[in-house]
């Protein structure tokens, strides 16, 4: 009896565990992420992340997008207005919020943080949900 209750408690955390782990590909996440920037960020940003030297930030080894995730989530769904400095360079400018849903924001910044020279831990939905 001991033995099949041992067995079945090392069953039940195995399986706990690959569940969890499961439960969020990032893979997949930056496949899908690939699509929503080149349907919504491609114009400004380009096609590599390089952006346009003093009007759009690059997203492309950015500084500034890879120092703060939570400030990263808050621009995708809010905007950003005024001064940043990204790679030492000053840029003025405004870029709007985007009405997607917590898996969108998380699949585009996760294929933004980890594309271009960027190396990101993942962004998950939960993350963006709470920054709502």
């Amino acid at each position: 009896m001991k033995y099949f209750l041992y067995s079945a408690t090392i069953l039940l955390i195995s399986f706990s565990l690959i569940s969890s782990q499961q439960g969020f590909d990032l893979v997949k996440s930056i496949e899908r992420g690939k699509q929503i920037y080149n349907t919504q960020c491609f114009t400004c940003h380009m096609e590599k992340g390089e952006g346009i030297q003093g009007v759009y930030p690059p997203l492309a080894k950015s500084d500034y997008l890879m120092a703060d995730k939570t400030r990263a989530i808050k621009q995708v769904l809010e905007g950003a207005n005024g001064e940043m400095v990204v790679n030492g360079e000053k840029y003025f400018g405004f870029m709007t919020g985007f009405p997607l849903s917590d898996t969108e924001v998380s699949d585009v910044l996760n294929y933004i943080r980890n594309s271009w020279g960027n190396k990101g831990e993942p962004v998950k939905p939960s993350e963006v949900k709470a920054q709502r």
